[in-house]
């Protein structure tokens, strides 16, 4: 009972927030849509920042824990790597049938961070960063520096992210369809090739997709 009450106060917690923001978001309203007295919220998290702290957790968990990394063989070419990486990555942001909120939760923390970017870098980002930078690693000249591999990992996370942080933008540009014009394996190619092209690693984006040797 204990647990369902927390969970219940974490949802909740979430979806007000991110209606609201957190500022705006009151403890009473959230004990009362999750049929929790106030007593519950200091029990389980001490003040209302850990609960906001919790829901984001929670909510960035939730899609690691739906769309999981695959195992690579060891002998898995880096190109193949960088393409599976990147179509985890869209998987992540824009699969599954999760709540509204969890989206909206983490969009709200990605323009106004608070100590609950923290946590999520740590517990989840770094650990994909990290992956990005071994596959990179393979792919980039040796005498490349260690700012132009972080630039270059960033410029491919930003690709993915704007599918993410800019759906509003994109459904008011192509029509009401928005991001689910494109299928995400497109995305997922679309993206490799154009990241394999600026690093010299693969034809012009402009090419059949054919040209593209295993991402074919």
């Amino acid at each position: 009972m204990a647990d369902d009450t927390k969970q219940r106060l974490i949802d909740a917690a979430g979806e007000i927030f991110a209606e609201k923001g957190y500022e705006a978001a009151s403890i009473r309203d959230i004990c009362q849509r999750a049929d929790a007295n106030l007593a519950a919220v200091n029990y389980h998290f001490g003040e209302k920042r850990q609960l906001y702290v919790a829901a984001v957790r929670h909510a960035q968990c939730c899609r690691q824990e739906d769309v999981p990394f695959p195992e690579w063989p060891a002998d898995m070419p880096a190109i193949d790597r960088l393409r599976a990486f990147i179509e985890t990555m869209f998987a992540r942001m824009l699969a599954g049938q999760r709540p509204r909120w969890h989206l909206e939760i983490m969009l709200r923390e990605l323009a106004r961070p608070t100590e609950a970017c923290a946590a999520v870098v740590e517990d989840y980002i770094r650990p994909m960063a990290n992956t990005l930078r071994g596959i990179l690693r393979d792919l980039l000249p040796d005498g490349m520096s260690e700012e132009q591999r972080w630039m270059i990992g960033f410029s491919i996370v930003g690709q993915i992210l704007f599918y993410y942080v800019h759906q509003p933008v994109i459904r008011l540009l192509i029509g009401h369809a928005g991001i689910e014009t494109f299928p995400l394996d497109q995305l997922a190619d679309h993206v490799t090739r154009f990241t394999l092209a600026a690093i010299g690693a693969g034809p012009a984006v402009i090419r059949s997709p054919s040209a593209v040797g295993s991402l074919s």
